[in-house]
């Protein structure tokens, strides 16, 4: 990429949805004042992928640089709260494990608990973790509050993502992002450099700009179908190629979490918001054609179908350059993991703080968009190797698909984590990892991986001093958990 110099001032965003809106809202509230002309242009012919959203809980933060109000956004988008997600099927057909958010114990003597807890488990001691982080527990009973006298409850949110659009959409155009109706017919690029100059719409107008972000979805309209900026396709461990979505009417109260059941051909999500459940089917169409999965979704809902089925189509994986010249990617136009663990909305979250960060003034310095790149491919490669994880410890053989996961290989980077937590107990993460410790071993033993050792600081706690300790820690969660009202009454508080 050359660079260019050039007041960057005028900012072109194309598409809607979560990607477009968060990234115009998050522009806009950076850049007040400064005399910046943000356009989002969309389609409303055209629509979005979203079918509902579940998160992580770093939404909150992107909700409070906005300065968004946590009541108004959950009654805005008919949200509930998130505590972790229930794998039902993952470490065997009739197994199920909780992955839950905040912390499993805390550390002591420079390591993380469960290091204690693996020796406790070698001592004969119970095998059930779940006493000692206070989200799982609440998740079981259906509890929320956002705190305890003892500190916060770690959480997440659901939501409707058209919702969501919606409610960002309002702030950014009170912000000053001006929304042009209109699909883009041509993409005119400079003959001298290759930059991006002026989209001409289908009517004939023009939309001329300096940095143009890509919401454009799976299509890629300007990183790809302008900029050929190639792709990295990992369907070789991730084949999962197909998405069948279907929201139905609520069933009961909704509980704080997310399901994912493991399924024939891949695995069906349940999303409860306050009005409706949504569903999907993520599967490989290599082992389930389009009608079957359909079907299948259809008679496992929970509750009657409120729409018919939306399919999508997607290869799981990102565009060699997300930041290519002076187009950026965001969302799915830069890539895509299936939403196993939610981090779709985050890794939108994270490019816009990222592209916040190197945000250009005056030009467009190969170096920012080569940082851009690699910290952006390196965040998704760490995330991939947690959500492929989940496949390739399911220990699962009652299909074709399940037997051609466990025949398939594994990037290295996962088979590391994995032998040498099989070893000795250790978790290998980065500082910034959105997965530490307590996410890495729920889904491991979840998964049936029980490590041959753990660290040698856990054997110097006397056998009494250790078992004083873990009766301490079981008692402040119990403490904590009778404090929560149910997660229902929790939402009815938020209502006006």
């Amino acid at each position: 990429m050359s660079a260019r110099t050039r007041p960057m001032r005028r900012i072109v965003i194309l598409g809607g949805g979560s990607a477009g809106w968060m990234t115009a809202a998050a522009l806009a509230r950076a850049l007040a004042g400064q005399g910046h002309v943000i356009t989002l242009i969309e389609s409303e012919a055209i629509g979005t992928v979203g079918v509902g959203e579940a998160t992580v809980p770093p939404i909150h933060e992107f909700n409070r640089y906005l300065r968004i109000d946590p009541a108004e956004f959950l009654r805005a988008t008919n949200g509930t709260i998130k505590l972790g997600i229930q794998f039902d099927g993952w470490g065997g057909r009739d197994a199920s494990y909780f992955h839950p958010f905040g912390y499993l114990g805390i550390e002591m003597g420079g390591i993380h608990f469960h290091h204690y807890w693996l020796r406790h488990l070698a001592e004969g001691g119970a095998g059930d973790h779940a006493p000692y982080n206070l989200e799982t527990l609440a998740a079981r009973a259906g509890r929320f509050a956002p705190a305890t006298r003892h500190g916060p409850v770690h959480h997440a949110v659901h939501f409707d993502a058209a919702g969501y659009a919606r409610f960002l959409r309002s702030h950014a155009e009170a912000a000053g992002v001006v929304r042009v109706e209109g699909k883009v017919a041509e993409v005119r690029l400079d003959p001298e450099d290759g930059f991006i100059d002026t989209l001409l719409l289908d009517d004939g107008r023009t939309i001329d700009g300096d940095l143009f972000v890509d919401c454009s979805g799976f299509r890629g309209v300007l990183i790809e179908g302008a900029l050929n900026s190639g792709y990295v396709d990992w369907r070789h461990w991730l084949p999962c190629d197909s998405a069948v979505a279907m929201p139905s009417e609520r069933q009961g109260d909704p509980p704080p979490f997310t399901r994912s059941t493991a399924r024939e051909a891949g695995w069906q999500w349940r999303i409860p918001l306050q009005h409706r459940d949504g569903n999907g089917y993520v599967y490989s169409s290599a082992h389930l054609d389009h009608d079957n999965a359909v079907a299948k979704l259809t008679e496992r809902l929970p509750g009657k179908a409120l729409a018919d089925p939306n399919r999508l189509r997607f290869a799981a994986g990102h565009r060699r350059v997300i930041w290519n010249r002076n187009c950026v990617a965001i969302g799915l136009a830069g890539g895509f993991l299936e939403p196993l663990e939610s981090t779709s909305i985050h890794l939108i979250q994270t490019a816009i703080i990222r592209l916040l960060a190197l945000l250009p003034r005056d030009g467009f310095d190969p170096g920012i968009a080569a940082r851009f790149n690699r910290e952006t491919i390196n965040e998704v490669e760490r995330i991939r190797d947690f959500v492929i994880a989940h496949y390739a410890l399911a220990g699962r053989d009652d299909t074709d698909f399940w037997r051609d996961i466990a025949a398939a290989p594994v990037p290295d980077s996962l088979a590391e984590r994995i032998a040498v937590f099989r070893a000795t107990g250790n978790i290998l993460f980065e500082p910034g990892d959105l997965f530490g410790p307590t996410n890495w071993y729920c889904v491991l033993a979840g998964q049936g991986v029980r490590p041959q050792s753990w660290h040698p600081i856990a054997d110097g706690l006397a056998p009494d001093e250790l078992a004083r300790r873990l009766t301490t820690l079981r008692g402040r969660v119990a403490e904590q958990l009778s404090e929560l009202p149910p997660h229902t009454a929790y939402l009815a508080s938020l209502a006006r």
